[in-house]
């Protein structure tokens, strides 16, 4: 059984993080959050200790290095986006390997920073990258490497996930902090993308807003049209008022049915890094690279390449 800390307690995703620590038969000892909102650790790991100040978790976790019992063999982060560097080289130089959730960091700089502080403390980053491990993703990949190698699939990738008023007051709504919706809502997808189709050969940006992005990509073995959104009017018409939500991936004519599976696939990460396969900084580098590409990239204007919402958006007059 061995020691986790968690920063981050009190985030929507952070309830998956202590499950997984628990249900792989490990020991969430202490945790992390400004917010004082974390009583799902009540029905988790109620040991756990808990500090609002990150100085005091630092220390608590310092003292706790004296004792091989009781010192950290894990750090997981799940604070918000632009914390997550400071957060890592911090449980790197606890002693801890470290478990973050994504987007790891915005650039390129700070992942070869982040290999720095690995070469100084000897410890381990690795990053969740969830869909690498889901069966349709998997089987998908399966299918791509069995056809010839000269094809090329046409992939129409659509992710509507609406987000009301709270969202631009939060965190998540300060570029700054969340670095947009392409690299706070999409990351993931760049990265299963570049998993199933090998390589990014052309990466175009069509549009690039506050609550929408949507670009071009092409890669060894698939030409992608992106569209990504948080607001609720670019639901399709036979959705709104029924779900909030609205995901999917043609792949050449055919839907990749991937809504299911979804509720283990952290622990099934944290299963893969306990068994020392996890995903670690060079697995994350493509997709950060290909975010960092999207966010400073000059939105062309659509063509034949961009994605049926963006020609909606344009015939509308809608900027």
């Amino acid at each position: 059984m061995k020691n986790f800390a968690l920063i981050g307690a009190a985030g929507y995703i952070a309830p998956r993080h202590m499950r997984a620590i628990v249900d792989t038969g490990n020991r969430l000892a202490v945790a992390n959050d400004v917010n004082d909102s974390v009583g799902i650790i009540d029905s988790i790991a109620p040991q756990a200790e808990f500090f609002t100040e990150f100085e005091r978790f630092y220390e608590h976790a310092q003292m706790r290095r004296r004792d091989p019992a009781q010192s950290l063999a894990y750090v997981s982060v799940c604070s918000p986006n632009h914390l997550h560097h400071a957060h890592i080289a911090a449980g790197l130089r606890l002693g801890a390997d470290v478990i973050c959730e994504k987007p790891l960091v915005p650039t390129t700089a700070l992942l070869d920073e982040l290999a720095r502080v690995e070469g100084e403390t000897g410890q381990r980053v690795f990053n969740i990258l969830q869909l690498r491990h889901h069966d349709a993703i998997l089987k998908l990949r399966e299918k791509v490497a069995a056809a010839p190698e000269d094809r090329k699939f046409d992939v129409e990738l659509t992710y509507i996930t609406s987000r009301g008023k709270w969202y631009a007051q939060s965190w998540k709504g300060d570029p700054r902090k969340s670095f947009g919706v392409a690299t706070n809502i999409g990351v993931h997808f760049f990265d299963m993308l570049h998993f199933v189709f090998g390589r990014l050969q052309t990466n175009v940006v069509h549009l690039s807003g506050d609550a929408q992005a949507a670009g071009y990509l092409e890669y060894e073995r698939a030409r992608v049209r992106w569209f990504l959104s948080i607001d609720a009017n670019d639901l399709p018409a036979a959705v709104q008022g029924k779900k909030t939500t609205f995901r999917s991936i043609d792949i050449s004519g055919e839907q990749l049915e991937f809504s299911e599976g979804f509720t283990d696939l952290h622990t099934v990460s944290y299963r893969e890094i306990l068994a020392g396969r996890g995903y670690g900084l060079a697995d994350a580098r493509h997709c950060i690279e290909t975010v960092e590409v999207i966010r400073s990239a000059v939105p062309r204007a659509p063509g034949a390449d961009a994605h049926p919402f963006v020609l909606q958006r344009q015939s509308a007059g809608v900027p």
